[in-house]
């Protein structure tokens, strides 16, 4: 699982270099499926089911740009512009494991709400990687979320979580962004779990597309940013995957 993570880390590392003004979301997606063939895993969202009996996921990627909170389907058509944020969701098969993240990236100069909204974001997600730990709950990682989240004056979003990911791509548990300490499932050695917050500019209502049946979006058109790893629950405390350290790697660079 270290090794599928890795793949996707790396593949992230190199798409913060890349993305620009003028780049479309179907490069993006063509970009990362192409990193990961490459590097010997299989794309884990191509073709992945639609909840609701729709289309399969099209893509290899989820490109979410600006109210678009999740499962953003990557299009040649739609090339992002200078002060837009686009966030870049991927997963990997790789010798029968799984990897799961995410990193929401500046296209070009972006505003001050919008520069502070990544930074919540992801310092948020070092917030739920610290409550981690064995003897912990797990909505004592989403409490660590949501309090930073809120005192920055931002929301989370409730209807998407994280989860827990091994030989499948979805497992139990589900990981909440939000909730009371103390609750839900102890943390024990040896679980996996894709902790990733999603965070919005203004209020946290979602709005299916129903042009692809996928995008979810803001309801008020506010800004979302999302951010995912994976974290190992260790003797040593929490090792996220795909890195060579643990809290102090998310979100470097």
């Amino acid at each position: 699982m270290h090794q599928a993570n890795m793949i996707l880390r790396r593949t992230l590392g190199d798409l913060r270099e890349r993305i620009q003004p003028g780049m479309t979301t179907g490069e993006i997606d063509a970009f990362t499926e192409k990193r990961i063939r490459e590097a010997g895993g299989e794309p884990a969202f191509l073709g992945y089911p639609h909840p609701s009996g729709g289309t399969a996921f099209p893509g290899s990627a989820c490109v979410s740009v600006n109210d678009a909170i999740v499962h953003g389907v990557p299009s040649k058509n739609h090339t992002l512009v200078e002060g837009d944020i686009v966030s870049v969701d991927m997963g990997v098969l790789f010798k029968g494991y799984y990897g799961d993240s995410a990193e929401t990236f500046p296209v070009g100069r972006i505003d001050e709400n919008s520069q502070k909204l990544l930074r919540v974001t992801r310092t948020s997600l070092e917030k739920g990687i610290e409550a981690a730990c064995i003897g912990n709950r797990v909505s004592d990682i989403g409490h660590a979320v949501q309090t930073h989240v809120e005192s920055n004056d931002f929301t989370v979003v409730r209807e998407f979580v994280g989860h827990g990911i091994g030989a499948s791509l979805h497992e139990d548990p589900q990981v909440p962004n939000f909730g009371s300490p103390g609750r839900r499932e102890r943390l024990v050695e040896g679980m996996v779990l894709a902790i990733e917050p999603m965070v919005n500019m203004g209020a946290p209502e979602v709005l299916l597309s129903a042009e692809d049946g996928w995008t979810a979006r803001t309801r008020d058109g506010s800004r979302s940013a999302h951010f995912e790893v994976c974290v190992a629950i260790t003797e040593d405390g929490p090792r996220v995957l795909g890195e060579p350290v643990t809290v102090a790697a998310v979100g470097r660079g």
